[in-house]
């Protein structure tokens, strides 16, 4: 198998860049864990920077994204038709919701990311297609803050797939957040999802 990640090492969650210059993480499908869903997020030099291990792969209601020293960030929960995001391990006060889009005339909208009280304003939406690694998140503004992209190998002719790509933030945009919505589309798109359809 290509080599994903360069480096083992677990160094400290590194601050956003400083530079003015976006963060390109490589996102790896998949739990550095035995027998476990999740994905392992590596930056630009190939440190650890963020980890998602699901130790029940058939439940799939509470997802916990942990830091590279397995501190918990964000804690993700299922409710009804949205996801709500939470602080650490917290079951109050959600920081913010993503919701999948159902609006028949707006095809490219995938989800949109509101405030706690459900404000649509206040929030982001994704828009493209997570299935083929392509889309975009924008602001209340229609600036865009994070992108998802299939990765390119180093070597010519090698393919990493799907369950390698690179997530790019704007430095103005929280890379924990940005990852939170990440495992949010693939629950909403991804492998399990497609599978159910029959696509």
């Amino acid at each position: 198998m290509t080599k994903v990640h360069p480096k083992a090492t677990v160094p400290a969650l590194a601050p956003p860049s400083s530079n003015g210059s976006p963060a390109v993480l490589t996102v790896w499908k998949k739990s550095l864990l035995f027998n476990c869903d999740g994905f392992t997020v590596f930056d630009a030099k190939g440190n650890l920077v963020f980890r998602v291990d699901n130790y029940m792969s058939h439940n799939n209601a509470q997802i916990v994204l942990m830091d590279a020293s397995g501190n918990s960030l964000f804690t993700i929960r299922r409710k009804k038709l949205s996801w709500l995001v939470f602080g650490g391990e917290t079951s109050t006060d959600p920081r913010f919701s993503v919701r999948k889009s159902i609006n028949l005339l707006n095809t490219k909208c995938l989800a949109r990311m509101s405030s706690p009280d459900g404000n649509p304003k206040a929030g982001h939406v994704i828009e493209g297609s997570y299935v083929q690694r392509c889309c975009a998140m924008y602001d209340e503004n229609r600036r865009q803050v994070a992108e998802i992209k299939p990765k390119e190998a180093a070597v010519k002719g090698v393919a990493f797939g799907m369950d390698v790509f690179r997530l790019i933030v704007e430095p103005e945009f929280d890379m924990a957040t940005a990852m939170a919505i990440v495992i949010i589309l693939d629950q909403m798109f991804g492998s399990s999802t497609i599978s159910r359809r029959g696509l």
